[in-house]
């Protein structure tokens, strides 16, 4: 089963993603600050990871170099998902190996689960 951890202090966008990814056959990880999704991903190593970057405790931005630094960090795919708009976002962030970069206010939680799957190469099911 495929394994995603979101990081994201939101609850209720935190529990939205969860279920969504959920029925589609997700194995879902919530952490709600920087700190413990540095935990959660170096106990559980996730197939790829949703970041929020401003969390309490530890920002998206900290907890991105630190889970780089992890054996097997350096591998898990990571999409940025954010209310920050790309000219605000951090300028380091492209040098952490980013795959994408969504504003959550542009896309459904769909379109996200979409844009994670294109990300890991599962194939995506036409709708009727």
């Amino acid at each position: 089963m495929t394994s995603i951890a979101i990081i994201e202090d939101d609850q209720t966008i935190a529990q939205m993603y969860r279920m969504k990814f959920e029925s589609d056959g997700f194995l879902v990880g919530v952490a709600a600050d920087g700190r413990s999704g540095v935990e959660m991903v170096s106990r559980h190593m996730p197939d790829i990871i949703l970041l929020d970057l401003q969390m309490p405790e530890m920002n998206g931005v900290e907890a991105l170099k630190r889970i780089r630094k992890l054996p097997g960090g350096q591998e898990i795919p990571v999409i940025v998902l954010t209310n920050l708009g790309q000219q605000e976002a951090p300028k380091d962030l492209a040098a952490l190996g980013i795959e994408s970069y969504i504003i959550k206010a542009d896309l459904t939680p769909s379109q996200v689960v979409k844009q994670v799957k294109k990300t890991i190469g599962i194939p995506i099911e036409p709708q009727p």
